[in-house]
Parts: C-alpha cells; sequence; structure tokens
C-alpha cells in the first residue's frame, strides 16, 4: 500500500468524467501516481483520456501502461460508459493542465491561460504570467491588460474552472530541466535503495 499523500486537484471534472475519476482514482493514487484529469471525447470514435503523472512530474511510457494495465479492468467491473471507447493513458506534457496548487506554484513566471467560474474583476477568461503563488490564490501579471485595468489581478484558486500552460520557449526549456532533475532524483533514490 502506497502512503503518499496525494495534493487535491482544484479543479476536477463533471458528469460521466466524474464519475470515472471517483472509481479510478484510488487505483491511481495506490500505485503512487497523482490524477490529473479524465475526459471523455468523441476522437476516435470514443476515447477517455487519462491524464496522470507521479509526484516528481515524472511520467514514463512504462508507467502509462502500469496504469492502462490497473484502470482498465476497474472500469471494467463498473463499467460508467455504456458505448465502446478507447482508453488511452498519457502525462499532462508540457502545455499542461493546472489542476493543484503546487502546479502554479512550480510554474511561476512562466504564461497560463484559465477561465473562472464566476466574473473575477469583470472577467471570466484571462492570459499572462503567473506571477506569485498563496496558500489561496495566485498572482497574474496580465499579458494585455485594458487600459483601465491594473497589470497584476490576483485569482483565486476557488474560481478556477479551467486552466493550462502556453508553450512557449522558456517552458520547454524550464520543462526539460525539471524533469531531467527528476529522473536524476529517482535514479539516486533507486540506486540508494539497491545498496539497502
Amino acid at each position: 500500500m502506497n502512503d503518499t499523500v496525494i495534493e487535491p486537484r482544484l479543479i476536477t471534472e463533471t458528469g460521466i468524467d466524474a464519475r470515472v475519476a471517483a472509481i479510478i482514482e484510488p487505483t491511481i493514487v495506490e500505485m503512487g501516481y497523482q490524477l490529473v484529469r479524465v475526459k471523455l471525447s468523441s476522437q476516435n470514435g470514443m476515447t477517455l483520456q487519462i491524464m496522470a503523472e507521479r509526484p516528481d512530474g515524472v511520467m514514463t511510457v512504462q508507467d502509462c501502461e502500469k496504469l492502462s494495465t490497473a484502470i482498465s479492468p476497474v472500469l471494467d467491473v463498473d463499467d460508467p460508459i455504456d458505448k465502446a471507447y478507447h482508453l488511452e493513458v498519457s502525462s499532462p506534457g508540457i502545455d499542461r493542465p493546472m489542476v493543484r496548487k503546487s502546479d502554479f506554484t512550480k510554474w511561476v513566471g512562466h504564461i497560463v491561460k484559465f477561465e473562472t467560474s464566476v466574473m473575477v474583476e469583470g472577467r471570466k477568461r484571462f492570459r499572462g504570467t503567473i506571477s506569485s503563488v498563496s496558500e489561496d490564490a495566485f498572482v497574474l501579471e496580465r499579458e494585455t491588460p485594458a487600459k483601465d485595468e491594473d497589470p497584476l489581478v490576483t485569482i483565486p484558486f476557488t474560481t478556477l474552472a479551467e486552466a493550462r500552460l502556453i508553450l512557449t520557449d522558456d517552458l520547454i526549456r524550464d520543462a526539460l530541466k525539471a524533469d531531467k532533475a527528476a529522473r536524476q532524483a529517482a535514479n539516486e533514490n533507486f540506486e540508494s535503495e539497491d545498496d539497502a
């Protein structure tokens, strides 16, 4: 059994996606991963996309295969989808959905695009750079503020409906650096366990 504490998601699914998430998340967490997103789409007939990652942010093809093998029978038992579908387990990718507070903390200084569920300073759609993060909110530096708008806006986490990073050269560079560091740390942990 895995004793890793998984940070709760700020942005969760609705409808059938929420039902699928409730069914598979315990299995994903028990295996030491965290669920990022569940999305059922009509792509290629019907596709059930499960995005997940390890807490260190690394997600290999082998991790995806392992999760797919574990999730598939769980979904077969509960059978929440009444049509044939293709199961796709993937990493969140570089231009990832932002679903946890730690996502915002990790990617301070990068561009994010998001929608809120309620109006925040007269808007629901935003794009800009994550300036800082607190316990309850993050500060966004707007890319193109209107003439009468303050360039900085505080966005309470409770208002988020959807958010994702925007692909830039800086994001690619920093994501590759973070991935390399996480893989090195994972290898060092693996080697120290072998020595024990």
